[in-house]
């Protein structure tokens, strides 16, 4: 049983120290996915909050049979992004804004020329995914950011896999498109 199985199991028999532990376990990850998907901090944090409660809420609903504690944390986060998305119609916002003052993992000390091209290329890319279709940039999200299969993001956005699959390509080849016109060339879509 892994630690998080633990986590859970204690919380269902009314620990708090337990509910609290799952809770500061998930909550970066959980805020950084509704982050990506209404590009808005305080509309993030409300969509991560209320998708971690409702999660310890009815954690008695959660049945590991069916999918990764984290598969079902993500369907309810991408739930209430949508929900705060249809409620505010939200706009559409820069990379820049959002990595300021934030470096690629990749980039150890880079000099000021890199920085600048880096955050250019970033910003493109970040322009590109923000443009595409909310159920696009949420298929390609949850593929490359959240690391999830097909079958998972199937589950956590409630469609046929095949559907999954048949976004990621389309987000794939919006993209290519936007960021050949930009003069940044190919993403290369990986095989189902």
């Amino acid at each position: 049983m892994t630690n998080l199985e633990n986590l859970i199991e204690h919380w269902r028999a009314g620990d708090e120290r337990a509910a609290e532990a799952i809770y500061n376990l998930h909550r970066e990850r959980t805020f950084r996915l509704a982050y990506v998907l209404l590009g808005n901090t305080e509309d993030a944090e409300e969509a991560a909050q209320d998708a971690l409660t409702y999660a310890l809420v009815n954690i008695h609903h959660f049945d590991a049979r069916r999918s990764k504690f984290t598969t079902w944390l993500h369907m309810i986060t991408v739930s209430r992004s949508r929900d705060l998305l249809r409620k505010r119609r939200l706009p559409t916002f820069s990379l820049s804004n959002w990595l300021q003052g934030r470096t690629h993992p990749m980039d150890t000390n880079p000099g000021p020329e890199l920085r600048v091209e880096n955050n250019e290329i970033r910003s493109a890319i970040w322009q590109a995914i923000q443009e595409l279709s909310p159920i696009l940039r949420e298929a390609i999200v949850l593929r490359y950011w959240g690391g999830h299969t097909y079958q998972e993001i199937a589950e956590i956005v409630g469609c046929p896999m095949k559907t999954a699959q048949s976004r990621v390509r389309l987000a794939h080849q919006n993209l290519s498109q936007t960021l050949a016109e930009a003069d940044l060339g190919q993403i290369v879509e990986e095989t189902p």
